[in-house]
């Protein structure tokens, strides 16, 4: 199945997803973190579509912009979730990922 048929939740076994980093934990993180990324960029790309949409003034123009900005946010509620995005990159080893060096002590 792909990512673009879902978009709420889905259950995953939790062995699957702690098999590349040994801890449910560091998996959740890495995870967590990717979706945040994705978030971002959504609302990022969200926020440029709509930009043309935004003015202070009202006029007869409006009503008709005012469905193509209807029409523009509801495409980006109907994609999947970005958690739902990220766990599944990560399911299918998608996601680069590394633990920077601990520091050295002196």
């Amino acid at each position: 199945m792909s990512i673009k048929d879902h978009t709420s939740a889905e259950t995953r076994n939790l062995k699957n997803l702690e098999k590349e980093t040994q801890n449910i934990y560091l998996s959740a993180v890495i995870i967590s973190k990717r979706a945040d990324q994705i978030a971002e960029k959504q609302k990022e790309e969200l926020k440029n579509r709509l930009e043309p949409f935004a003015q202070d003034s009202d006029n007869l123009e409006e009503v008709q912009e005012n469905r193509e900005q209807i029409e523009i946010s509801l495409m980006y509620e109907r994609q999947p979730k970005p958690t739902l995005m990220a766990t599944s990159e990560f399911a299918e080893n998608k996601t680069y990922w590394r633990i920077p060096d601990a520091p050295d002590h002196a």
